[in-house]
């Protein structure tokens, strides 16, 4: 594995099995003007707990609860948290598939299980979030302890293990959260288990409008959800990208690399997009999105996209020209 140091990150020995972005709050993420009034804010995160209070309820059915249901109790946790969402592409494949998307937000989690629900892989210090911890114990989400690196060959074991079952294993290959103006290369070993199980690779590219989305650094997971509530015209899109097949990939190497590239082609176009004007979207009453609830991660070193003139990334953003469905 190697490192590569952005944005005056210096990388320590650490960083090699524990990849950490060098976004922060204070320098990454957008304080927009133009924010909601705290009343309006403070009702959203009331109605986003009720719903996890709603799932939390629904957790000693498990399997009992319909794919239909979860999916559009993802989207609404999203949409009450005042974020709209845009989707393109089609339908993940059934059956036994990985799911790897790019990572950003807490709210990532959500929208990639309104593609499909699925297992999260989600590291070990998850556990110990409130509320949050507890949720995604108890959604069957494979934890993996990063401070034992020789623990990896038995976690893709169980991710293999998960999609010869048939079952939807979620992952954010960069092993970090990012800003959005940078993305991490992909950790291979997730791809290891795809291979082993002869199960499909789903890429999901995740665009925010506004890097007031993003959950990096020090941030904590409450100020992250205050700032989401009271961000305006926070918009986010979930590209469904053609599902890639690991018949005659050589090794995990190739798999990952044919997904990043997949995650993060059009990267330039969606900078032009934001430099050009503010996102178009269109007010259509559009049902549920299909999502799977996976975990959160920490991803490797960036692949940043410098902006015209400058030596900083610029913010990856969604295309306004393409169609798609659009929940309000």
């Amino acid at each position: 594995m190697s490192t590569s140091v952005t944005a005056g990150h210096a990388p320590d020995k650490g960083d090699l099995w524990r990849p950490s972005a060098p976004c922060s709050p204070r320098t990454c993420v957008d304080r927009a003007e133009s924010a909601r009034a705290i009343p309006l804010a403070a009702v959203r995160i009331v109605a986003v707990l009720f719903l996890l209070l709603l799932g939390f309820a629904a957790m000693p059915l498990g399997g009992r609860v319909p794919a239909g249901l979860v999916r559009s109790w993802c989207r609404w946790v999203v949409r009450t948290a005042g974020v709209r969402v845009r989707v393109d592409g089609g339908a993940a494949p059934d059956g036994g598939v990985l799911l790897v998307a790019n990572h950003v937000s807490w709210l990532d989690i959500p929208l990639l299980a309104a593609v499909r629900p699925a297992r999260m892989l989600a590291k070990s210090e998850i556990r110990d979030w409130p509320v949050a911890g507890w949720l995604t114990a108890r959604s069957g989400a494979l934890f993996i302890d990063r401070d034992r690196i020789r623990a990896l060959p038995e976690m893709v074991a169980r991710i293999a293990g998960a999609l010869r079952a048939g079952e939807a294993v979620a992952v954010f290959p960069e092993g970090s959260t990012w800003c959005g103006r940078a993305n991490g290369q992909f950790r291979r070993a997730a791809f290891q288990a795809a291979l082993d199980a002869g199960a499909p690779v789903q890429p999901v590219r995740l665009n925010y409008w506004s890097t007031a989305a993003a959950f990096v650094g020090d941030d904590s997971l409450l100020a992250s959800v205050w700032r989401v509530a009271r961000a305006r015209e926070l918009v986010a899109e979930v590209e469904v990208l053609e599902p890639i097949t690991p018949d005659g990939r050589a090794d995990r190497r190739s798999l990952a690399r044919a997904a990043e590239m997949a995650v993060l082609v059009g990267v330039e176009e969606a900078q032009e997009a934001r430099v050009s004007g503010p996102p178009r979207v269109l007010p259509l009453p559009v049902p549920a999105v299909p999502v799977s609830a996976a975990g959160s991660g920490h991803a490797a070193p960036a692949v940043p996209v410098p902006a015209p003139g400058s030596g900083h990334p610029t913010p990856a953003v969604p295309r306004t020209a393409r169609p798609g469905r659009v929940t309000a």
